[in-house]
């Protein structure tokens, strides 16, 4: 158990770092490579046209960075907890968190009672809980949208540059084993194989991180957790979808998703009511 903290410890601190990174390159690629290239080739001078691209670039970057610096500072511990629970050696949950009652959550890896804790994400290194489910599932939609677009300015650069058609769709799955063997063969730059890596980088975040943020939205219409999921204690859902919704993104949901806005949180009374409807 101990090797396995150590582990999870490790991962909590190398996800962001990759995160960072992964998304530093992006930047540098979308600005000194892709558009200039693009555009340049098709003979198109700066104008509207040019700049739009660019426009729709930080605009989903500044969503996915904003959200994602909101769901660092507004993290889910409960501000009442001032004692740290114990577990027992035969604790039945997982080593990463304890559960107590009334929808707690002793994490262990963050040393806080969690209210409503969902799960802990090692991308943020913070547990999501109540008081920012709302910028996690923001953080996920605008993370698999830059992702995505990123894919396509990708594709659209390699076709330019080195002339790689895709209209054949089993391009794209070949094209990764073939640079590979192109590579250690010398045929091909040490940057065509970087970029081909990183079209597969933005295709499996973007993937994940759209499932992550379908997943999250069905159980924050249904009222509960991806804990609850995990222990098999999913019942019937409580209050109407657009009272779970709104629960979690608040009065001024339309304003959030278009920027990385705080918005209103749950409060005590109606936490309250929540569980003592859920443990009636």
């Amino acid at each position: 158990m101990l090797v396995r903290m150590l582990k999870l410890r490790m991962l909590n601190a190398i996800a962001p770092a990759y995160f960072y990174i992964a998304t530093v390159v992006t930047i540098i690629l979308h600005f000194f490579l892709f558009v200039p290239t693009i555009f340049q080739a098709s003979g198109v001078t700066l104008s509207p046209i040019v700049l739009l691209p660019t426009a729709i670039f930080l605009f989903l970057m500044v969503n996915a960075l904003g959200n994602y610096s909101m769901t660092v500072w507004f993290p889910a511990e409960s501000a009442n907890e001032n004692i740290i629970p114990v577990c027992s050696p035969d604790c039945p949950d997982r080593v990463d968190a304890h559960y107590l009652l009334n929808g707690r959550h002793f994490c262990k890896l963050c040393r806080k009672v969690i209210m409503k804790r969902d799960h802990h994400c090692f991308f943020t290194g913070n547990c999501i809980g109540n008081r920012n489910m709302r910028y996690f599932i923001m953080f996920s939609i605008y993370t698999s949208c830059t992702c995505l677009y990123s894919l396509v300015l990708g594709v659209a650069y390699l076709t330019v540059e080195y002339s790689i058609s895709f209209e054949n769709p089993l391009t794209f799955l070949t094209l990764l084993p073939l640079s590979t063997g192109y590579f250690f063969l010398g045929t091909i730059s040490g940057l065509q194989f970087f970029l081909v890596l990183m079209l597969y980088v933005w295709l499996g975040i973007g993937l994940v991180s759209a499932g992550f943020c379908c997943q999250q939205v069905l159980l924050v219409a249904r009222g509960q957790t991806w804990c609850q999921l995990q222990k098999g204690k999913l019942v019937e859902s409580r209050g109407t979808w657009r009272s779970n919704l709104s629960d979690v993104f608040g009065s001024r949901w339309v304003l959030g998703l278009f920027l990385p806005v705080q918005t209103e949180e749950i409060s005590p009374g109606n936490w309250q009511r929540y569980h003592e409807h859920k443990h009636d």
